[in-house]
């Protein structure tokens, strides 16, 4: 009886249904095999798929109601091999086993029913509440098709912090994206660049046709590209009537328009990351390892007085709060070398981050996520991109920083010798 009762606990845990089969209760055992085989069948199913068209399964993966089913799956195994284990012990007549040996029998039934059954329950709350935070950030709109066998994404950190009135982009650039291999080169736009053109299908050409800022006209106080976002938010949003019902709003429309008369891409998407949000994204990833070249002041005023401390050279483990402010700091500094900084930090995220770090923290990122990310990305694209995005991160990336060290000159561009240097990244000369 002893041998027996390990005998069903066993191929309860390798086969649910198998065991109530072999000692009789044979109704209850067939349906138990039957979820099971097709439980087990679902999954070689899946990874066939994925190795084949990995974009189709990331796509239901990521689409709401695709999640929901995969969460209903989810509860259903859990409660099936709860119902299984608790037959099983059942039928294995423990009072009959060897006495030392039953607390034994109960103990690896027990242990692994919570694990099985726990994982299947967390993975269902994983994916329902996945399936609200997608549905939040991301928008229910057609996806955009490449341009010249590339995506453009406006990637935008608006800095809103308590000493600051209002939001404006502090950190801008355009990430361009191979549609087919994931290459991926990042775009830096320096937030005091001048005279932005604008093309000929924007409202705000009408209005700067000669460039923004050309004799210093505009309608705030600094003729900068961060301005733009300012300008047209506060001054004149009735330029882009359609944001709001197309997941953006006028003033990241008018960055985008800045964005192609800048660099003379289709720019298909943005991100606006909150900066501030942004340190809590940091701490839900577990933080992030960064080298760091120099010593940097935390806060603090142009002469580094009333600096609150120090982001210290070397190797760093640093939480969201240090991140946020290696990528800010410009105090002793100059806007280019946290042009540089913020490069090396997206990148590094995008290196570190993995799929079981996001699901093991998923709870404090999805809730972080929420509040830092707002883009008119579709849903129904995640898919696809996700995809991309893994392509991306196994490839080195390379940026192309519109400064002085590149030949631009902010405050008097030369905007066809720019689009030059971007046309050369994007499509670089191959030796024979």
């Amino acid at each position: 009886m002893t041998r027996r009762a390990w005998w069903l606990v066993v191929l309860n845990i390798l086969l649910p249904g198998s065991a109530q089969v072999l000692a009789g209760s044979r109704g209850p055992g067939r349906f138990g095999l039957r979820a099971s085989l097709t439980f087990v069948l679902l999954l070689v199913l899946t990874g066939a798929l994925y190795k084949v068209n990995p974009a189709l399964v990331l796509t239901v993966a990521t689409n709401s109601i695709g999640l929901w089913v995969i969460a209903a799956v989810m509860v259903f195994y859990s409660a099936l091999w709860v119902i299984l284990t608790f037959d099983t012990l059942r039928l294995s007549r423990l009072v009959k086993a060897r006495p030392k040996a039953r607390p034994y029998i109960a103990g690896l039934a027990t242990l692994v029913m919570i694990v099985v059954a726990g994982s299947s329950g967390y993975g269902a709350y994983v994916a329902t509440t996945a399936s609200g935070v997608l549905s939040t950030m991301f928008i229910t709109a057609p996806s955009e098709p490449p341009v010249d066998g590339r995506y453009n994404i406006l990637l935008l950190g608006g800095d809103s912090g308590p000493d600051r009135d209002g939001m404006r982009p502090d950190s801008m650039s355009v990430v361009s994206i191979d549609a087919e291999t994931g290459q991926a080169v990042i775009i830096g736009l320096p937030r005091d660049l001048t005279l932005v053109p604008f093309p000929e299908d924007s409202p705000l050409n009408a209005a700067y046709p000669n460039g923004y800022g050309y004799e210093d006209y505009c309608d705030v106080t600094a003729c900068m590209l961060n301005a733009i976002y300012t300008e047209v938010d506060q001054k004149s949003p009735e330029m882009y009537p359609n944001a709001g019902a197309a997941g953006s709003e006028p003033g990241i429309e008018g960055m985008r328009d800045a964005a192609r008369g800048i660099t003379g891409l289709t720019i298909q998407y943005y991100a606006l990351i909150d900066m501030q949000g942004f340190s809590d994204l940091i701490d839900a990833l577990g933080g992030v390892d960064i080298n760091v070249a120099e010593r940097l002041p935390i806060g603090g005023k142009e002469d580094l007085s009333d600096v609150e401390g120090w982001v210290e050279p070397g190797q760093q483990h640093m939480d969201g709060f240090t991140a946020l402010w290696y990528g800010r700091a410009r105090h002793g500094s100059s806007d280019y070398d946290r042009m540089a900084r913020q490069r090396i930090l997206q990148q590094a995220i995008l290196t570190q981050v993995t799929p079981a770090n996001v699901l093991t923290k998923f709870q404090g990122i999805a809730q972080a996520g929420q509040q830092v990310v707002k883009t008119d990305l579709p849903q129904g694209a995640l898919g696809y991109f996700t995809n991309l995005a893994g392509k991306t991160k196994a490839l080195p990336m390379s940026t192309v920083e519109l400064v002085p060290d590149n030949g631009v000159d902010p405050t008097d561009p030369d905007y066809d010798y720019i689009r030059g240097l971007i046309a050369a990244a994007l499509s670089p000369s191959v030796p024979e």
